[in-house]
């Protein structure tokens, strides 16, 4: 019976060691799974995020070409208190981020 005994534990002892290791490498390739998920995720972020920032800065520039017609407009009607200096400077920035 000792001899029975001990083949029971070997096979258990196998079985046990077995089942360890393919427990390690499923958590280990979920992990892996995992972190590509997360790379493709703020890939898509980031992707999604530059086609907000295109919008906006196209935006912006229809904003600045409104605001300096108008300023353009109130100055030819006689408007001279400070919409010069609003329009100077405001041409000054647009010639600033033009060149950067």
């Amino acid at each position: 019976m000792n001899g029975l005994a001990q083949i029971i534990i070997t096979a258990g002892a196998v079985v046990t060691a077995c089942l360890t290791v393919f427990g390690v490498g499923r958590s280990f390739a979920k992990y892996l799974c995992s972190v590509k998920d997360r790379a493709r995720t703020r890939a898509e972020h980031s992707t999604a995020q530059d086609k907000d920032i295109a919008r906006l800065k196209e935006e912006n520039q229809l904003i600045c070409y409104g605001l300096s017609a108008a300023l353009d407009g109130l100055e030819q009607l006689g408007a001279n208190h400070s919409v010069p200096i609003a329009k100077n400077k405001l041409q000054k920035y647009l010639n600033e981020q033009a060149h950067k």
